[in-house]
């Protein structure tokens, strides 16, 4: 058993504490044999994830790192709620159900009140749902023109830009081309003039991200849908839109309300979300909806009786907690949308601000300066061939002191182009950016002093996953 306070560690023959300090690594991935005291277990791993980073100071990821106590609470006393058992937990489900109806109304369903979506464990997932409806909407436009489906001669395809890895996931698990549209010269999004050139009858439709994972930026997607207008109107070919709102769609409601991305476009047809991103909610929940209830087929969805009621369901996965639903719900109706107005217009701010002091520090150029997009910023260096240092050289300098500021290259055709980036979300606050400020001065005074042999350390090659959701 693990030894801990000072009186056991007298107590302790120095065998046996020789033992324990020498203990082979393989013991930890064996199945112990007995049981143990629950606080000494407790302590242990414990002061294992003491080592872990101050989630704080992670500035690359796009998910929930500060919440309030309540929702301790509320997580705590959920921790036994199945999402899935509606039956035995009826009150969860109507709070699934009236965070769908909130959620469409916000994003301007012309059916709110009754058109239809589902929580997730995250935007992954929900993405994927909203993919295999193109799919099969696509399906049913074949055989309603006379043309089914021939897996010889129609292969579907889907059409995007730079996208997070889910996207790859899914064409690649439901057998569907994918079409990415690669980054040139200045062009690091999605085009209008990019989609219609790929556009034919086996397209399901046209994923336009709102805000890119690499840059932050929003596709547009109200321009791609007139795109597609016209090419319907001249061709007949019908090409729904499917948004990725993963953080756009918890941000543009309150920080653009006039910008056209959501269901007010008839084209756009389903939206995914992180609610465990800018929805501010703990990690562990997505959601998708649909503009209107037949847009979602009915094949997907499946009737099960065997938890005690007979109920619909068509999420990927089957059972898992509740806790971060009724966590969403209790963000709902804490903030409303004057106080996600606030938080966001907040982290937006920052964003700006970060990006006025980073660019004048002088090696740097902004990419993205925290305006119309994700709160945060990216950048790049304005001459690397003469620079003292890389930007991965910069990363791991800060990772040093604590701060996570992810350096990676950008997708096809631009892998020559390496950049860095800050999220800024809620509990990042004015205090800690100038400490990063700092630490960014002291890394750069000390590249200045001992500049990196590019010649000895190689090209900037490094990068960054994108995959978490």
């Amino acid at each position: 058993m693990p030894l801990h306070s000072t009186e056991d560690l007298k107590a302790a023959p120095t065998s046996e504490l020789e033992a324990d300090l020498h203990a082979p690594a393989a013991e930890t991935y064996v199945f112990p044999e007995s049981r143990q005291d629950p606080q000494a277990v407790y302590s242990t791993i414990h002061d294992q994830l003491v080592l872990d980073g101050n989630s704080q100071q992670n500035l690359a990821t796009f998910c929930t790192t500060w919440i309030e106590p309540e929702i301790e609470k509320l997580m705590v006393e959920s921790a036994d709620k199945n999402m899935i058992d509606k039956d035995e937990y009826p009150q969860t489900a109507a709070i699934e159900e009236r965070c769908i109806h909130m959620l469409a109304d916000l994003w301007r369903s012309p059916e709110a009140a009754t058109t239809i979506g589902c929580s997730t464990t995250g935007s992954s997932e929900a993405a994927m749902l909203g993919g295999l409806a193109l799919k099969w909407n696509w399906r049913k436009r074949r055989r309603a023109a006379g043309k089914s489906p021939n897996p010889e001669t129609a292969i579907p395809n889907l059409i995007m830009g730079p996208v997070q890895v889910c996207w790859h996931k899914f064409c690649r698990y439901f057998d569907v081309e994918i079409r990415e549209v690669p980054m040139e010269g200045d062009r690091l999004l999605l085009t209008p003039e990019e989609v219609v050139k790929r556009c034919d009858e086996n397209t399901i439709g046209v994923i336009v991200t709102l805000g890119v994972t690499f840059t932050l930026q929003y596709e547009p997607v109200h321009e791609i849908s007139l795109a597609l207008d016209k090419l319907e109107a001249d061709t007949g070919l019908h090409v729904p839109i499917h948004v990725d709102g993963a953080s756009g769609a918890f941000l543009a409601p309150f920080l653009q309300p006039d910008l056209l991305w959501d269901f007010r476009l008839p084209r756009v047809k389903s939206i995914n979300a992180s609610g465990h991103k800018f929805g501010l909610a703990p990690l562990g929940v997505g959601w998708a909806l649909w503009r209107e209830k037949q847009d979602l087929p009915e094949e997907l969805i499946f009737d099960v009786n065997y938890l005690g009621g007979n109920m619909p369901t068509f999420a990927l996965n089957f059972s898992r907690p509740g806790g971060e639903i009724i966590c969403q719900y209790y963000n709902f109706l804490r903030l409303g949308k004057q106080g996600y107005r606030e938080i966001q217009t907040e982290c937006a701010a920052l964003g700006r601000y970060l990006a006025e002091q980073i660019a004048a520090l002088g090696p740097f150029r902004i990419i993205y300066d925290g305006q119309g997009g994700i709160p945060g910023l990216c950048w790049e260096l304005k001459d690397p061939a003469s620079a003292s240092f890389t930007l991965y050289d910069l990363a791991d300098r800060l990772r040093d002191r604590g701060w996570l500021v992810p350096a990676y290259s950008m997708p096809p055709n631009r892998e020559d182009l390496v950049i860095q980036r800050i999220l800024v979300r809620h509990g990042f606050t004015r205090e800690m950016a100038h400490e990063l400020l700092v630490e960014m001065q002291s890394a750069l005074d000390h590249f200045a002093e001992h500049p990196i042999d590019l010649a000895l350390t190689g090209a900037e090659s490094g990068s960054h996953d994108h995959s978490g959701r």
